[in-house]
C-alpha cells in the first residue's frame, strides 16, 4: 500500500493530538485516536482503515504513548506502585486474552465492545467524586483485590479493540477505588503501559497491525505524551476530570450513532 504526503501528516497530526491528550488525562489515547483513525481519513477522501487495522495500530501507539507519559511522571510521588503492580499484572493477562481473541470478531462486534466500554466509562466519570483529592498521597488505600479483578475484565476488553482500557480503568480509579486524581493520571498511564503490552503481542501475533501508520504514530506519541502529561501537572484536576469526561461521551455517542 502506497501512502502520499497528506496521508502521512494526517495520521501523524492525529497521533500527536491523541498522545498529547493522553499524557494530560493518564490515558493510552485510543478513545480519542480509534474515532479519529477509523473517520478522519475516510473524511478526507483517503485510504481507509478497518476496525482490525485501527485497533492493531492503536495497540502498538498506545505501547509508546504510555512510555513517554509515565516518564514524565516518575517524580512528584505520584506513581502508587502497589496499585500498579495488582492492577497491571491482571490487566496484562486480559488484554492478551482479548488482543488475541479479538481475530475471531466481526467489525461490529468489535465496535460494539468499544461502544459498551466507552459507555460504562462515561456514566462513571459522571458520578460524583467528593473528597478524593483531599486524601493525602502516602495515605492512599485500596482493596487490591477487587482492583485486580476490575483490571483482568477491563483488559479482556480494551485487548478486543486495541486500546490499553486506561478510558475505563481512570473511573474505576477515581469511583470505586477512591484515588486521588493526580495519581489515578499517572499510575494509570504506567497500569496502561503494560496493558498494552498484551494486547500489542497479541495484535502481533495475529498479523493486526500496519507498520508504516503504526510507525508515525509512534513517532508522534514520543513527541507528544511527555508535552501532555507535563500540561496535565499544572492542570486543576477538576478541569482534567471533566475534559476526559467529554472525551469519553462523544466517543461513546459516536460509535453508537454508528453502530445503530
Amino acid at each position: 500500500m502506497e501512502y502520499s504526503l497528506l496521508f502521512i501528516l494526517v495520521i501523524f497530526l492525529i497521533g500527536f493530538i491523541g498522545s498529547f491528550i493522553s499524557g494530560m488525562v493518564g490515558i493510552g489515547g485510543s478513545i480519542i485516536k480509534y474515532p479519529l483513525l477509523l473517520y478522519v481519513p475516510a473524511l478526507l477522501g483517503l485510504q481507509t482503515f478497518t476496525s482490525h487495522e485501527v485497533s492493531g495500530i492503536s495497540a502498538i501507539q498506545v505501547f509508546f504513548a504510555t512510555i513517554g507519559g509515565v516518564w514524565a511522571y516518575r517524580k512528584g510521588g505520584y506513581l502508587n506502585k502497589s496499585l500498579i503492580l495488582y492492577m497491571g499484572v491482571s490487566i496484562l493477562f486480559g488484554s492478551f486474552l482479548g488482543g488475541y481473541g479479538s481475530q475471531f470478531m466481526t467489525e461490529i462486534g468489535i465496535n460494539l465492545v468499544y461502544g459498551v466500554l466507552a459507555t460504562i466509562a462515561a456514566i462513571m466519570m459522571f458520578i460524583p467524586k467528593k473528597g478524593i483529592d483531599d486524601i493525602p498521597l502516602e495515605q492512599v488505600t485500596f482493596n487490591k483485590f477487587l482492583a485486580a479483578l476490575l483490571a483482568f475484565i477491563v483488559g479482556i476488553g480494551a485487548g478486543i479493540v486495541g486500546a490499553a482500557g486506561a478510558f475505563i480503568l481512570v473511573p474505576i480509579m477515581l469511583v470505586v477505588l477512591k484515588i486521588p486524581t493526580r495519581m489515578t493520571i499517572a499510575s494509570s498511564l504506567a497500569i496502561t503501559f503494560i496493558s498494552s503490552i498484551g494486547s500489542t503481542t497479541g495484535k502481533l501475533l495475529t498479523g493486526q497491525i500496519l507498520y508504516v501508520p503504526a510507525i508515525i504514530m509512534i513517532v508522534a506519541s514520543l513527541f507528544a505524551a511527555p508535552l501532555g502529561a507535563k500540561a496535565g501537572q499544572k492542570m486543576n484536576t477538576k478541569i482534567l476530570q471533566w475534559i476526559l469526561a467529554l472525551l469519553i461521551l462523544a466517543t461513546a455517542i459516536k460509535i453508537w450513532v454508528d453502530i445503530i
